[in-house]
């Protein structure tokens, strides 16, 4: 077999067998395919699209390009969590120790932010001392010790979407639901989850910009699920405006501490809420709905999320006092409260703008090797619908830099509009999706 005749059939739109995706995805992996047939390749499943059979083998294929985590010894059923990625997404901090809180064991691999969005990696690590790069062996020994680990993507787990995934953000081809689906679910299924809840992001400061090109990731997604023998659910959840009142490392961080002891914005705390309540549906630690959300809010409440989190810090080496008093975390030089230029209703607060601004002021990646500044940030005072009277704190930048400090100012301004008139609020979730298919809303943001 040869890699210029599985380019060539997929170029005429041919469909690829099981061997030759294999043949492909282990070529280069093994660097035995260069870059430059692997981005003709991969242009061509953009172009030629690919069908349900090809996507699932392209999955597996990139699942079992590296190791594959066994689990099952420490924790017979495992459920993850995942986002696409958002502007204020710090959900994964305060949903992993409530679940595992819970009784459901928690073993989550997450990533990086690059770009506007922020990764949960990045995150943790504003947390002097926290370690996200836990091997395979302590992963697990955690897990069983304590029912919970969060660390950073192992090298070894699913290396066939690392290269790809870099070469598809250089070719124009990251814009392909197959592909967007075998990156995401590949990486899950090496790590080892039974069931997953899947985040999807749609709006401004979100990949999907539609409801509707985000009904048709979700549903591929939980499609695939269905098939690798997974149970999946998906969320489509609002991204138009950054989720809670904090944008930047450790600014979440102590957002998601003031959650985890019953304060943090209302949006934030419901929304991981429902996702939690969704993970102990998967894991079948309650039967329905209502019984999930209150056994995840009489969690919450009792303090037993917070001592979970607490003891994940600790086991990957956080000092506990910086997270007991979260002023001992990174902090910028500058804090500047922002007014507002009008009074109105607030008729919307660009995700996008905000998340690049963030990542202006030092706090994201606009390369992968770029240095994160985990002082930085943003935080927003208002949501969509609110009522704004001029001269009160519109938001508040965190900078180190003066220069900085003034162009996040002008340009946070600008994505901040107004209406005289009352403005509905954005709901918090459009629609959930599960593998019965398209359901109903779930909620909104009041």
């Amino acid at each position: 077999m040869h890699a210029i005749d599985v380019i060539a059939k997929k170029r005429d739109g041919a469909e690829l067998t099981q061997e030759e995706i294999e043949f492909f995805v282990q070529g280069y992996t093994k660097d035995e395919i260069p870059d430059y047939q692997a981005a003709a390749w991969l242009m061509a499943l953009y172009l030629r699209g690919m069908s349900d059979r090809e996507t699932l083998n392209l999955t597996m294929a990139m699942a079992h390009s590296g190791d594959m985590l066994d689990l099952k010894e420490i924790a017979p059923f495992v459920v993850d969590k995942h986002s696409t990625g958002g502007v204020g997404d710090k959900v994964s901090l305060v949903v992993a120790p409530l679940v595992a809180a819970c009784g459901m064991p928690v073993a989550k691999m997450t990533g990086k932010g690059l770009g506007f969005t922020g990764g949960t990696v990045d995150k943790l690590e504003s947390i002097p001392g926290y370690r996200t790069d836990l091997n395979e062996v302590e992963f697990k020994a955690q897990l069983e010790k304590i029912g919970i680990v969060l660390t950073g993507q192992s090298a070894d787990l699913a290396p066939a979407d690392g290269k790809m995934y870099g070469l598809r953000d250089v070719t124009a081809t990251v814009e392909s639901i197959p592909l967007i689906v075998s990156s995401i679910m590949s990486k899950k299924l090496a790590a080892g989850a039974d069931a997953m809840v899947l985040d999807v992001k749609v709006g401004s400061g979100a990949f999907m910009k539609t409801v509707e090109q985000a009904e048709v990731l979700a549903e591929a997604l939980v499609h695939l699920g269905d098939q690798a023998g997974r149970r999946v659910v998906a969320l489509i959840s609002d991204m138009s405006q950054p989720l809670g009142w904090a944008v930047g490392n450790a600014l979440e961080v102590r957002e998601a501490i003031n959650t985890l002891h019953e304060g943090g914005p209302d949006d934030f705390r419901d929304h991981c809420l429902v996702v939690a309540a969704e993970m102990l549906i998967l894991g079948d630690k309650a039967p329905d709905t209502n019984s999930a959300l209150t056994l995840a809010l009489d969690t919450l409440n009792s303090g037993a999320a917070w001592r979970k989190f607490k003891e994940m810090v600790e086991a990957q080496g956080g000092g506990a006092r910086y997270i007991k008093d979260p002023d001992f975390l990174p902090q910028a030089r500058l804090v500047e409260p922002v007014p507002a230029p009008r009074s109105g209703y607030l008729a919307g607060v660009d995700a996008a703008e905000v998340g690049m601004t963030v990542m202006a002021l030092g706090g994201g990646r606009e390369k992968k090797d770029d240095q994160i500044d985990h002082g930085v940030g943003v935080i927003v005072h208002y949501k969509v619908g609110d009522l704004v009277q001029k001269e009160t704190p519109l938001f508040t930048v965190h900078a180190n830099d003066e220069a900085k400090l003034a162009a996040a100012r002008e340009r946070l301004l600008a994505a901040h509009t107004f209406s005289d008139s009352p403005v509905q609020r954005l709901p918090l979730f459009y629609r959930r999706v599960a593998d019965v298919g398209l359901e109903d809303e779930t909620g909104n943001g009041d």
